[in-house]
């Protein structure tokens, strides 16, 4: 059982570990997940471990990282939420979240990135916090403007050769 280094009120957030290939490759080998991180539609296994690698390497750096979620009533493993280093700066996070399909729909995408929104202002001081998604997810586009980001560019993102639309944060007042 994985510890919780963070609870709301449904959901358990948790470090990842060496020690979560099995956990990790159910999230970024699910393909309604990795249609929409990558071109090809799926990480390799190597591509899993460098993923992993980089979260674990975030956390030791930065404090941060896209958590593992689970929900807190039945254990079960939902996605990740969390952030990182926006183009390794150390004020300015990204936010991110990947849920398996299972999950969607259901709130807990939202739930745990107003708490990570909330970390980034609160505890990790952040200046300002980004998000992207790929430009056929129109749920994030909505998750992200119900939690007060705004679209202000478009960023090529590498992995899926494609240009998204980048969002900043600005307060729900």
């Amino acid at each position: 059982m994985d510890q919780y280094i963070f609870k709301t009120e449904r959901l358990g957030f948790s470090v990842w570990n060496k020690s979560d290939t099995e956990v990790a490759t159910s999230l970024w080998s699910h393909p309604d997940v990795m249609r929409l991180l990558s071109a090809t539609g799926t990480y390799t296994p190597e591509q899993i471990a460098e993923r992993l690698t980089r979260e674990i390497q975030n956390q030791a750096l930065y404090g941060v990282q896209y958590w593992k979620l689970y929900n807190l009533e039945t254990s079960e493993f939902i996605g990740c939420c969390g952030l990182k280093p926006y183009h390794d700066e150390t004020d300015i996070y990204e936010l991110g979240f990947q849920l398996l399909p299972a999950f969607w729909n259901k709130g807990y995408a939202s739930e745990a990135a107003r708490f990570s929104v909330n970390y980034a202002l609160e505890v990790s001081k952040a200046q300002n916090i980004f998000s992207g998604h790929h430009p056929q997810n129109e749920s994030s586009a909505k998750l992200l403007a119900k939690l007060g980001f705004k679209a202000f560019t478009t960023e090529f993102y590498e992995p899926t050769g494609l240009v998204h639309p980048l969002y900043s944060y600005f307060p729900v007042v």
